[in-house]
C-alpha cells in the first residue's frame, strides 16, 4: 500500500527504523491520552449528557440546552468556573480578539511576557496598524522577550508590569517564532509571578495547539482565561467551526457580552445542529491529539536524522502538536509542504504554492487537504517564505495518516535531490 501511494522501499525502511526507537515515547503518549479521555468522559457523565442535547436551535437560540451543557462540560474538563463555546467564534484569532477587547478598556495595557504573539494578533493589538485595533481604542502594548536560550525572563516580566497593566497574554505555542513551546508548568510560573506583583492582573493563555497534550491545562495553574479554536485540538477533527473561552466567570461573561451584545451575553446564539459534532469531537480529541503528537515526534526524528535543525528535538518533552523543521532554503520548505498535501485524503491532487495570505507580513505556503477547511488538527503544514524557511507541521486525525504524511514529504525531498538517505 505504501508503494501504491508513492513511497519507495528505501524511504519506508528509513522511516520504520526510526519508529522502532520511538515505541517507549509512544507508550507515554498513550498514557496521557487515556487520562484525558477519562477526564472528558467524567465531565460528560457529570453533566448528564443526553441525546436531547443534540437538538438544533435557530434564530435567537434561546433555551438551547445543548449549548449550555456543552459549555458546562468544557468548564469541567478545563477545571474552570465558566465557558463560552460557540460556532460564532470564527477562529482562534477571533476568540482571542473577543477575550482581549472584552476585558480591556482605554488606558489599559496588555503585556506579552513571552515575546511577540502570533502574526495574526499584530493587527488585533495594533503592533501593525489596522482599523479596529486595540491601539485605536487607547489600549497600549508591552512586551518582554524570552532570553536568548528560549528561557523565561522572570526579572524582565517583574519590571515590565506597570500600574495600568490590566491583562497579560501568554502564548503557549511557538507560532512562527523560533522558540520553545511553553509547558503548562512554565505558564503557571509566569502566572504566579504576575499575581505576586499585581494580583488583579488578568492572566490569559492562548492555548491553541496545546489542548490534551499534557494531563493538565493552563486553567489548572491559575489562568483566568484560556482561549482556543475548535478546529484545532479540542474539536477532534469533527468540529466544523467554532472557538472556546474558559476561565473565571466574570471574565468569560465579559466575553459573552462582547460576542453578542450588552444585556444579551450567553443567552443567545443558535447552534444550527452542530452541537453533536462538537460533543463528539471533544470526546475524540484526546486520542486524536495523541496521534498528532506521535506524528510530530516522528517528523522530528526523521529530519533530525537527515541533519536538519528541528524544534523541539525528537527526545524533548512535548507541550503542543507543532513540529518545526528549519530547511534553510525555500525549496526544501516547498517540497515538504507538497509532500504533506500529496498525502491528504482531500485535494491530494492540488499542488500548494506560496501566496499573500491575509494577516501575514510575507508570503506563506500552506498544505492542508482537510475535511474541514483550515483545520489544524488534520494533517497540515505551513510556513512563511523567509529565512530560515521553517516548515511548521501539525495534526493528523490518526497516527497512521501522520506517518504517511511525513514519509511522503521525505519522498519529495529525496526525489528533488535535496537530501540523500
Amino acid at each position: 500500500m505504501y508503494r501504491s501511494l508513492g513511497i519507495s522501499d528505501d524511504v519506508l525502511k528509513f522511516g520504520e527504523n526510526i519508529i522502532d526507537n520511538l515505541k517507549e515515547r509512544f507508550e507515554a503518549i498513550d498514557e496521557i491520552a487515556e487520562y484525558n479521555q477519562l477526564k472528558v468522559i467524567n465531565a460528560m457523565q457529570k453533566n448528564k449528557l443526553s441525546d436531547v442535547h443534540f437538538a438544533a436551535t435557530t434564530g435567537y437560540g434561546y433555551n438551547d440546552l445543548g449549548r449550555d451543557t456543552l459549555e458546562s462540560v468544557y468548564a469541567d474538563v478545563f477545571n474552570a468556573e465558566s465557558a463560552l463555546v460557540r460556532p460564532q467564534l470564527m477562529c482562534g484569532t477571533h476568540a482571542l480578539a473577543i477575550a482581549l477587547s472584552a476585558n480591556l478598556r482605554p488606558g489599559d495595557e496588555v503585556l506579552s511576557p513571552v515575546g511577540k504573539p502570533y502574526d495574526t494578533l499584530d493587527e488585533v493589538i495594533g503592533i501593525r496598524e489596522s482599523r479596529g485595533s486595540l491601539a485605536e481604542f487607547g489600549v497600549s502594548y508591552g512586551q518582554v522577550d524570552l532570553k536568548q536560550d528560549g528561557s523565561i525572563d522572570f526579572e524582565g516580566i517583574r519590571n515590565a508590569i506597570k500600574s495600568n497593566t490590566k491583562l497579560v497574554t501568554i502564548q503557549r505555542s511557538k507560532g512562527y517564532a523560533q522558540r520553545p513551546t511553553l509547558s503548562v508548568e512554565q505558564i503557571g510560573q509566569i502566572i504566579k509571578l504576575v499575581k505576586e506583583v499585581k494580583p488583579d492582573t488578568i492572566c490569559m493563555v492562548d492555548n491553541c495547539y496545546g489542548e490534551f497534550v499534557e494531563k493538565i491545562e493552563p486553567s489548572d495553574v491559575g489562568a483566568d482565561l484560556v482561549v482556543g479554536s475548535l478546529i484545532k485540538n479540542p474539536g477532534g477533527g469533527l468540529a466544523a467551526t467554532g472557538g472556546y473561552i474558559v476561565g473565571k466567570e466574570e471574565y468569560v461573561d465579559n466575553c459573552a457580552f462582547r460576542l453578542s451584545a450588552p444585556g444579551l451575553g450567553k443567552e443567545v446564539g443558535a447552534t444550527l445542529g452542530i452541537t453533536q459534532s462538537l460533543f463528539q469531537g471533544l470526546f475524540m480529541a484526546p486520542t486524536v491529539v495523541a496521534g498528532a503528537v506521535k506524528g510530530a515526534i516522528f517528523a522530528a526524528a526523521v529530519y533530525e536524522k537527515l541533519g536538519y535543525s528541528v524544534l523541539p528535538k525528537s527526545n524533548e518533552s512535548r507541550h503542543d502538536i507543532i513540529q518545526a523543521v528549519n530547511f534553510e532554503e525555500k525549496e526544501g520548505l516547498i517540497e515538504f509542504c507538497k509532500g504533506i498535501q500529496a498525502a491528504a485524503p482531500v485535494d491530494s491532487h492540488v499542488v500548494p504554492e506560496p501566496w499573500d495570505m491575509p494577516g501575514y507580513d510575507s508570503q506563506v505556503i500552506m498544505a492542508a487537504g482537510a475535511f474541514v477547511q483550515g483545520s489544524s488538527i488534520e494533517l497540515s503544514a505551513d510556513g512563511p517564505i523567509k529565512p530560515p524557511y521553517t516548515a511548521f507541521f501539525q495534526g493528523g486525525l490518526t497516527w497512521y495518516h501522520a506517518k504517511l504524511g511525513i514519509l511522503k514529504s521525505l519522498q519529495n525531498i529525496v526525489d528533488a535531490g535535496i537530501k540523500k538517505l
